[in-house]
């Protein structure tokens, strides 16, 4: 089900699923048993020039276009959701850096993360989710630094990245365009992480609630104008959503190989359930769904690498298509291994637990859909 693609990319492919297999697929079944980060993932992506491979090369990095991107997200979610959080968290909180950030603050801290210092992207609040301009984070102008108080949930890889894209209200009156972007370390004082969430899926991705205690930072670490953080955020989220679709599509294809491979080994009847028309019909949806999914995702990864007009709907339109596609995908490929498919012994389990947060994170699909629709102009 490769769809057509220069060879570059499915050589890319081929090296990816290779070091996926091999340094990151062994360790997937702890990592979401212990709910432990997964750090042979983070360390082998490092190694192999892959943990912020989307960064520039002028800045170290290997200059990855927004479908390379996609595929390595794509190879190391097919066998680990959590892992796939690595590159994918990295160019989350590093758009905002890429597309409104000064040259100056691009080489401070971009050959960084390339090196291993991840970036994370701090937007949610306890009561700013979809409605991210409710947000409660404030940013005070003192003697020409910014006094950040506040707090941000749901942050995923807090704690274990260095840097932080933090969103906040410069000016509460002007509600969205009162919102400005700052880049926050971890060892700035005044930054502190909240417990483990204990979650349904993805648990070796750490999702912590991120505190700003009166953290003081330079002029110098804003990024854009202030007022222009709204702005900034949804202009990140276009591009980054199609990161979501990359990671959703991945669970689909390591869910549908299992099920695949699984229907004919597993003899009833006296002959393989892969001959039976019910499983044949379940396995044919399910390889539809995921070719479709992906032409989709690749489609809005090319629009994004060209920043197209309608980047926005196809952006949408691609998370929210493939997430709904692995969450049925996932579904049947535990319903093909009837008993075996709802026990630990066999990964389907867990990429149906982690499948439901790509429907919910990054904007829920219901979000998406408003988004498609207010966008229809665009097309």
């Amino acid at each position: 089900m490769e769809p057509l693609i220069p060879d570059e990319y499915r050589e890319l492919r081929e090296s990816v699923r290779a070091l996926a297999e091999k340094k990151i697929a062994p360790f997937a079944h702890d990592v979401d048993e212990a709910a432990r980060f997964p750090q042979e993932a983070w360390d082998a992506l490092i190694a192999a020039d892959l943990f912020a491979a989307h960064v520039d090369s002028k800045y170290g990095g290997q200059g990855a276009d927004a479908l390379a991107t996609v595929i390595i997200i794509e190879e190391i979610a097919r066998v680990c959701g959590a892992s796939s959080l690595i590159p994918a968290v990295n160019k989350l909180g590093s758009v905002p850096l890429i597309l409104a950030g000064s040259e100056e603050q691009k080489k401070k801290y971009l050959p960084k993360l390339v090196k291993g210092k991840g970036f994370s992207y701090c937007l949610s609040e306890s009561e700013a989710g979809s409605d991210a301009a409710a947000m409660k984070t404030r940013a005070v102008n003192k003697d020409g630094s910014w006094v950040i108080s506040g707090s941000k949930k749901w942050i995923s890889n807090a704690g274990e990245s260095d840097f932080y894209t933090v969103l906040a209200s410069t000016d509460p009156a002007a509600g969205a365009k009162g919102i400005t972007a700052f880049i926050v370390e971890k060892s700035d004082a005044g930054v502190s992480f909240g417990a483990h969430e204990k979650k349904m899926g993805f648990r070796g991705s750490p999702t912590r609630e991120v505190y700003f205690d009166e953290v003081v930072v330079g002029d110098d670490r804003r990024l854009g104008d202030v007022g222009a953080g709204f702005s900034i955020a949804m202009k990140t989220l276009d591009h980054t959503r199609i990161t979501i679709a990359a990671q959703a599509l991945g669970i689909a294809q390591g869910a549908f190989d299992a099920a695949e491979k699984y229907s004919h080994e597993r003899v009833q009847f006296k002959k393989p359930i892969f001959d039976f028309q019910g499983v044949q019909f379940m396995l044919a949806d399910m390889a539809m769904n995921i070719a479709a999914a992906r032409e989709l995702t690749y489609a809005a990864a090319v629009k994004s690498e060209r920043g197209e007009k309608d980047l926005t709907f196809y952006s949408a339109a691609s998370k929210c298509f493939a997430s709904d596609t692995a969450m049925k995908v996932t579904t049947d490929a535990v319903q093909v291994l009837g008993g075996y498919g709802y026990v630990s012994d066999y990964p389907v389990e867990r990429m149906m637990r982690d499948a439901k947060l790509t429907q919910i994170y990054e904007g829920t699909n219901q979000v998406q859909r408003i988004v498609m629709a207010r966008h229809f102009g665009d097309l």
